[in-house]
């Protein structure tokens, strides 16, 4: 059977919510379902609802076709241990995810870090495509990042390529599940400015409810959006700063805040090192979870369907 009949599922696997996508052999989307990731409820849920998912996309494959099955994890995996490391989803951390969910689904499975599977949708079917360096950037509960060189998403030996998340950039600044304190997660992620919002005012507010409130008439969170925007500008500026990429694309669902791209923008402009700063800020154009199709791609090909 040619390579071209394959169909392909993706899954996403967030830290607030699990999204799934079957694509035909000519990529065009069967199905696209989300539902809430149950990290609270520890690792074996997690994953029983990523098994179910690729079960439920599974069956939606004509009999007799092929299918691969790729998982975008917000870590990654040690080849030498087959065990996932440095994942804001701490439940998966020295766990066989990869091993287990083959057991359970009776099947091969690709396994890659959901910031490199965001930057190879991006840079294969967005508005990445065609630039020679692209850094894309996922900004949800956690933040991470992929580089992506003349079409191929690099890696590393260490399979950290990109991960600009754990720059510590605040010696003073609040623990980091990863051991350092002050990395660029806890400033700009959605649970960073979460925490650092109750850790201030001793109130728990959601990051969206923090956004309305700068959006309207609370000094409170217009104060904390204020340091969102400019820790924002001070991190992305510097890794302009490192790398001078082509473009810079933004996932996640903090890039659907319309400020990043403006005001965020005049901070990343004053703390990058060029006067003229003429790299592109760019919104996805694949939706804000678009690594879910990037899993899709980088999937392993199992049997035929029933």
């Amino acid at each position: 059977m040619a390579a071209g009949e394959l169909y392909r599922i993706g899954i996403d696997l967030g830290g607030t919510k699990t999204e799934a996508v079957l694509l035909d052999p000519r990529d065009a989307v069967v199905i696209r379902k989300r539902r809430a990731t149950p990290l609270a409820e520890g690792y074996w849920a997690v994953l029983a609802s990523v098994a179910a998912l690729v079960r439920e996309a599974a069956a939606l494959v004509p009999p007799g076709r092929r299918y691969s099955v790729g998982i975008g994890i917000p870590g990654s995996v040690d080849e030498a241990t087959g065990l996932v490391r440095n994942a804001n989803s701490v439940c998966l951390i020295g766990r066989p995810f990869p091993a287990d969910l083959e057991r359970l689904l009776g099947r091969e499975v690709g396994v890659r870090n959901d910031a490199d599977c965001f930057t190879l949708a991006e840079c294969r079917a967005g508005f990445g495509s065609g630039s020679g360096l692209v850094f894309g950037v996922i900004m949800g509960t956690g933040c991470g990042g992929g580089i992506c060189l003349d079409g191929v998403v690099r890696e590393g030996p260490h399979r950290i390529c990109g991960e600009w998340g754990h720059l510590s950039v605040d010696p003073q600044g609040a623990d980091c599940y990863c051991g350092n304190r002050g990395c660029v997660e806890t400033k700009i992620s959605g649970s960073g400015v979460e925490a650092a919002f109750l850790g201030r005012y001793g109130e728990s507010l959601s990051m969206d409810r923090i956004v309305a409130g700068a959006r309207g008439d609370d000094p409170r969170c217009r104060a904390a959006f204020d340091t969102f925007l400019d820790d924002f500008g001070r991190c992305l500026g510097g890794v302009i700063s490192i790398l001078d990429p082509d473009a810079v694309v933004l996932g996640g669902g903090l890039s659907n805040i319309d400020e990043l791209y403006r005001a965020g923008f005049e901070r990343v402009r004053h703390y990058a090192f060029h006067g003229d700063l003429r790299t592109p800020l760019l919104r996805n154009r694949l939706g804000d979870s678009a690594g879910v199709f990037g899993a899709a791609w980088i999937g392993r090909e199992g049997g035929l369907c029933g």
